[in-house]
Protein backbone atom coordinates (compact mmCIF):
# COMPACT_ATOMS: atom_id res chain seq x y z
CA UNK A 1 0.00 0.00 0.00
CA UNK A 2 1.25 3.47 -0.88
CA UNK A 3 1.39 6.21 1.72
CA UNK A 4 -1.98 7.87 2.41
CA UNK A 5 -2.78 11.07 0.56
CA UNK A 6 -3.83 14.04 2.69
CA UNK A 7 -6.93 15.86 1.45
CA UNK A 8 -7.64 19.43 2.52
CA UNK A 9 -10.14 20.43 -0.18
CA UNK A 10 -13.64 18.89 -0.21
CA UNK A 11 -13.81 19.60 -3.97
CA UNK A 12 -10.73 17.51 -4.77
CA UNK A 13 -11.62 15.41 -7.83
CA UNK A 14 -9.76 12.38 -6.47
CA UNK A 15 -12.49 11.79 -3.88
CA UNK A 16 -15.41 12.14 -6.29
CA UNK A 17 -16.72 8.65 -5.37
CA UNK A 18 -17.66 9.96 -1.92
CA UNK A 19 -19.41 13.21 -2.81
CA UNK A 20 -22.98 13.86 -1.56
CA UNK A 21 -23.81 10.25 -0.76
CA UNK A 22 -27.41 11.05 0.17
CA UNK A 23 -28.17 12.92 -3.06
CA UNK A 24 -30.62 10.68 -4.98
CA UNK A 25 -30.08 12.46 -8.31
CA UNK A 26 -26.32 12.06 -8.08
CA UNK A 27 -26.76 8.42 -7.05
CA UNK A 28 -28.91 7.73 -10.12
CA UNK A 29 -26.37 9.51 -12.32
CA UNK A 30 -23.57 7.34 -10.97
CA UNK A 31 -25.71 4.23 -11.35
CA UNK A 32 -26.27 4.85 -15.05
CA UNK A 33 -22.80 6.06 -15.98
CA UNK A 34 -20.89 2.79 -16.30
CA UNK A 35 -23.48 0.03 -16.54
CA UNK A 36 -24.60 -2.37 -13.84
CA UNK A 37 -21.27 -4.17 -13.50
CA UNK A 38 -19.00 -1.13 -13.74
CA UNK A 39 -20.53 1.31 -11.30
CA UNK A 40 -19.24 1.63 -7.79
CA UNK A 41 -20.80 1.24 -4.37
CA UNK A 42 -19.92 2.52 -0.90
CA UNK A 43 -18.94 0.69 2.28
CA UNK A 44 -19.28 2.77 5.44
CA UNK A 45 -17.58 2.18 8.80
CA UNK A 46 -14.42 0.33 9.80
CA UNK A 47 -16.11 -3.02 10.42
CA UNK A 48 -17.87 -3.01 7.06
CA UNK A 49 -14.67 -1.96 5.31
CA UNK A 50 -12.86 -4.91 6.88
CA UNK A 51 -15.60 -7.13 5.47
CA UNK A 52 -15.15 -5.50 2.06
CA UNK A 53 -11.41 -6.18 2.17
CA UNK A 54 -12.15 -9.87 2.75
CA UNK A 55 -14.63 -10.01 -0.15
CA UNK A 56 -14.16 -10.46 -3.89
CA UNK A 57 -15.15 -6.86 -4.71
CA UNK A 58 -12.27 -4.68 -6.03
CA UNK A 59 -11.66 -1.64 -3.81
CA UNK A 60 -11.43 1.64 -5.72
CA UNK A 61 -10.51 4.14 -2.99
CA UNK A 62 -10.83 4.89 0.71
CA UNK A 63 -11.56 8.13 2.55
CA UNK A 64 -10.68 8.06 6.24
CA UNK A 65 -10.28 10.41 9.15
CA UNK A 66 -6.85 10.24 10.85
CA UNK A 67 -8.32 8.19 13.70
CA UNK A 68 -9.84 5.58 11.35
CA UNK A 69 -6.66 5.48 9.29
CA UNK A 70 -4.73 4.47 12.39
CA UNK A 71 -7.29 1.79 13.22
CA UNK A 72 -7.34 0.34 9.69
CA UNK A 73 -3.67 0.78 8.77
CA UNK A 74 -2.70 -2.85 9.41
CA UNK A 75 -5.73 -4.24 7.54
CA UNK A 76 -4.91 -2.09 4.48
CA UNK A 77 -1.42 -3.50 4.04
CA UNK A 78 -2.17 -5.31 0.75
CA UNK A 79 -4.64 -2.81 -0.66
CA UNK A 80 -3.58 -1.29 -3.99
CA UNK A 81 -6.30 1.38 -4.04
CA UNK A 82 -5.47 4.95 -2.97
CA UNK A 83 -6.14 5.87 0.65
CA UNK A 84 -7.19 9.46 1.26
CA UNK A 85 -7.05 10.94 4.76
CA UNK A 86 -8.97 14.07 5.70
CA UNK A 87 -10.26 15.80 8.80
CA UNK A 88 -13.69 14.93 10.17
CA UNK A 89 -14.93 18.30 8.93
CA UNK A 90 -13.73 17.65 5.38
CA UNK A 91 -15.19 14.12 5.38
CA UNK A 92 -18.55 15.51 6.53
CA UNK A 93 -18.52 18.16 3.81
CA UNK A 94 -17.69 15.63 1.12
CA UNK A 95 -20.24 12.99 2.14
CA UNK A 96 -22.97 15.56 2.82
CA UNK A 97 -23.83 14.40 6.34
CA UNK A 98 -22.11 13.95 9.74
CA UNK A 99 -20.16 10.76 9.11
CA UNK A 100 -19.46 9.75 12.70
CA UNK A 101 -17.92 6.45 11.60
CA UNK A 102 -15.20 8.40 9.81
CA UNK A 103 -14.49 5.72 7.22
CA UNK A 104 -15.66 5.25 3.64
CA UNK A 105 -14.54 2.92 0.87
CA UNK A 106 -15.72 2.69 -2.71
CA UNK A 107 -15.61 -0.57 -4.63
CA UNK A 108 -16.51 -1.82 -8.08
CA UNK A 109 -19.57 -3.95 -8.63
CA UNK A 110 -19.23 -7.30 -10.30
CA UNK A 111 -21.46 -8.84 -12.97
CA UNK A 112 -24.34 -10.76 -11.42
CA UNK A 113 -24.13 -14.52 -11.58
CA UNK A 114 -27.02 -16.32 -13.23
CA UNK A 115 -29.78 -17.89 -11.18
CA UNK A 116 -28.46 -21.34 -12.09
CA UNK A 117 -24.95 -20.44 -10.93
CA UNK A 118 -26.09 -18.99 -7.61
CA UNK A 119 -28.34 -21.94 -6.84
CA UNK A 120 -25.88 -24.76 -7.61
CA UNK A 121 -25.80 -27.02 -4.54
CA UNK A 122 -28.08 -24.72 -2.54
CA UNK A 123 -30.41 -26.24 0.04
CA UNK A 124 -32.03 -23.06 1.37
CA UNK A 125 -32.47 -19.72 -0.40
CA UNK A 126 -34.51 -16.61 0.31
CA UNK A 127 -36.39 -14.81 -2.46
CA UNK A 128 -37.85 -11.32 -2.09
CA UNK A 129 -40.80 -9.65 -3.78
CA UNK A 130 -40.98 -5.87 -3.56
CA UNK A 131 -38.68 -5.48 -0.54
CA UNK A 132 -37.76 -1.89 -1.28
CA UNK A 133 -36.51 -0.66 2.10
CA UNK A 134 -32.70 -0.73 2.22
CA UNK A 135 -32.53 -1.28 5.97
CA UNK A 136 -34.95 -4.20 5.81
CA UNK A 137 -32.99 -5.78 2.98
CA UNK A 138 -29.71 -5.28 4.81
CA UNK A 139 -31.11 -6.94 7.92
CA UNK A 140 -32.35 -9.88 5.83
CA UNK A 141 -28.84 -10.39 4.45
CA UNK A 142 -27.43 -10.32 7.98
CA UNK A 143 -29.90 -13.02 9.04
CA UNK A 144 -29.18 -15.02 5.89
CA UNK A 145 -25.50 -15.07 6.82
CA UNK A 146 -26.27 -15.98 10.44
CA UNK A 147 -28.45 -18.96 9.54
CA UNK A 148 -26.43 -20.36 6.66
CA UNK A 149 -28.79 -19.40 3.83
CA UNK A 150 -27.11 -20.21 0.53
CA UNK A 151 -28.32 -17.25 -1.51
CA UNK A 152 -30.69 -14.28 -1.61
CA UNK A 153 -32.71 -13.82 -4.80
CA UNK A 154 -34.20 -10.41 -5.51
CA UNK A 155 -37.10 -9.69 -7.82
CA UNK A 156 -36.86 -6.57 -10.05
CA UNK A 157 -38.95 -4.50 -7.59
CA UNK A 158 -36.66 -5.18 -4.61
CA UNK A 159 -34.08 -2.51 -3.85
CA UNK A 160 -30.34 -2.40 -4.51
CA UNK A 161 -28.48 -4.70 -2.09
CA UNK A 162 -25.25 -2.72 -2.59
CA UNK A 163 -26.71 0.64 -1.64
CA UNK A 164 -24.66 2.19 1.19
CA UNK A 165 -27.33 1.84 3.89
CA UNK A 166 -28.08 -1.76 2.95
CA UNK A 167 -24.39 -2.70 3.06
CA UNK A 168 -24.02 -1.00 6.45
CA UNK A 169 -27.10 -2.59 8.06
CA UNK A 170 -26.04 -6.00 6.81
CA UNK A 171 -22.72 -5.44 8.65
CA UNK A 172 -21.01 -6.23 5.36
CA UNK A 173 -22.60 -9.67 5.01
CA UNK A 174 -24.22 -8.65 1.73
CA UNK A 175 -20.68 -8.74 0.32
CA UNK A 176 -20.38 -12.45 1.11
CA UNK A 177 -23.87 -13.98 0.77
CA UNK A 178 -24.41 -14.83 -2.92
CA UNK A 179 -27.25 -12.93 -4.57
CA UNK A 180 -28.75 -12.31 -7.97
CA UNK A 181 -31.95 -11.06 -9.58
CA UNK A 182 -34.99 -13.23 -10.24
CA UNK A 183 -37.22 -12.72 -13.25
CA UNK A 184 -40.37 -10.82 -12.33
CA UNK A 185 -43.46 -12.40 -10.82
CA UNK A 186 -44.61 -15.85 -11.83
CA UNK A 187 -41.63 -16.33 -14.16
CA UNK A 188 -39.21 -16.05 -11.24
CA UNK A 189 -41.11 -18.53 -9.07
CA UNK A 190 -41.42 -20.94 -11.99
CA UNK A 191 -37.66 -20.67 -12.55
CA UNK A 192 -37.05 -21.72 -8.94
CA UNK A 193 -39.46 -24.61 -9.25
CA UNK A 194 -37.78 -25.69 -12.48
CA UNK A 195 -34.49 -25.86 -10.55
CA UNK A 196 -36.13 -28.28 -8.12
CA UNK A 197 -36.92 -25.91 -5.25
CA UNK A 198 -39.97 -26.29 -3.08
CA UNK A 199 -41.22 -22.70 -2.85
CA UNK A 200 -42.61 -21.61 0.54
CA UNK A 201 -44.58 -18.36 0.65
CA UNK A 202 -44.62 -16.62 4.03
CA UNK A 203 -48.02 -15.23 5.01
CA UNK A 204 -49.89 -14.44 8.23
CA UNK A 205 -53.01 -16.21 6.89
CA UNK A 206 -54.58 -18.46 9.53
CA UNK A 207 -54.98 -21.39 7.12
CA UNK A 208 -51.28 -21.49 6.21
CA UNK A 209 -49.00 -24.21 7.61
CA UNK A 210 -47.16 -23.52 10.86
CA UNK A 211 -43.51 -23.22 9.78
CA UNK A 212 -42.47 -24.96 13.00
CA UNK A 213 -44.24 -28.16 11.94
CA UNK A 214 -42.27 -28.61 8.73
CA UNK A 215 -39.93 -31.58 8.55
CA UNK A 216 -36.79 -32.11 6.54
CA UNK A 217 -37.63 -32.30 2.85
CA UNK A 218 -35.95 -34.07 -0.01
CA UNK A 219 -36.05 -30.96 -2.18
CA UNK A 220 -34.17 -27.72 -1.54
CA UNK A 221 -36.38 -24.89 -0.31
CA UNK A 222 -36.90 -21.28 -1.34
CA UNK A 223 -38.64 -18.91 1.09
CA UNK A 224 -40.62 -16.06 -0.47
CA UNK A 225 -40.74 -12.82 1.54
CA UNK A 226 -42.91 -9.86 0.59
CA UNK A 227 -42.68 -6.14 1.18
CA UNK A 228 -43.36 -4.49 4.50
CA UNK A 229 -47.11 -3.80 4.66
CA UNK A 230 -48.63 -5.48 1.60
CA UNK A 231 -46.72 -8.75 1.92
CA UNK A 232 -46.62 -11.15 -1.00
CA UNK A 233 -48.84 -10.68 -4.01
CA UNK A 234 -51.81 -12.95 -4.56
CA UNK A 235 -50.06 -14.36 -7.62
CA UNK A 236 -46.97 -15.33 -5.60
CA UNK A 237 -49.08 -16.89 -2.87
CA UNK A 238 -51.04 -18.84 -5.42
CA UNK A 239 -48.05 -20.17 -7.31
CA UNK A 240 -45.99 -21.24 -4.28
CA UNK A 241 -45.87 -24.93 -3.38
CA UNK A 242 -46.76 -24.20 0.26
CA UNK A 243 -48.00 -21.21 2.23
CA UNK A 244 -46.40 -21.05 5.67
CA UNK A 245 -46.98 -18.85 8.71
CA UNK A 246 -45.41 -17.97 12.04
CA UNK A 247 -47.93 -18.61 14.83
CA UNK A 248 -48.69 -15.50 16.89
CA UNK A 249 -51.03 -14.61 19.75
CA UNK A 250 -54.44 -13.14 18.98
CA UNK A 251 -54.41 -9.44 18.26
CA UNK A 252 -51.03 -9.42 16.46
CA UNK A 253 -51.50 -9.78 12.73
CA UNK A 254 -47.95 -9.64 11.41
CA UNK A 255 -44.23 -9.08 12.04
CA UNK A 256 -41.68 -6.82 10.44
CA UNK A 257 -40.32 -8.61 7.37
CA UNK A 258 -36.82 -8.74 8.86
CA UNK A 259 -38.06 -10.39 12.08
CA UNK A 260 -40.32 -12.79 10.23
CA UNK A 261 -37.57 -13.66 7.78
CA UNK A 262 -35.09 -14.35 10.59
CA UNK A 263 -37.52 -16.68 12.37
CA UNK A 264 -38.25 -18.67 9.23
CA UNK A 265 -34.58 -18.89 8.27
CA UNK A 266 -33.79 -20.19 11.74
CA UNK A 267 -36.58 -22.77 11.65
CA UNK A 268 -35.64 -24.09 8.22
CA UNK A 269 -31.89 -24.03 8.79
CA UNK A 270 -32.37 -26.48 11.69
CA UNK A 271 -33.80 -28.97 9.19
Amino acid sequence: MADPVLIDDPDDDRIADFVRLKDPDLRRQRASSHGAAGRSFIAEGAKVIRSLLASRYPVRALLLTPLRWEGLRAALGEVKAPVYVASQEIVNQVSGFPLHRGALASADRLPLDSLDEVCVGARLVVATEGVNDHENLGALFRSAAAFGVDAVLLDPTSCDPLYRRCVRVSMGHVLHVPFTRLPAGATGIAALQALGFEVLALTPAADAIDVGTLTRGERPRAVLLGAEGPGLSAAALGQADLRVRIPMVDGVDSLNVTTAGAIVMHELSRL
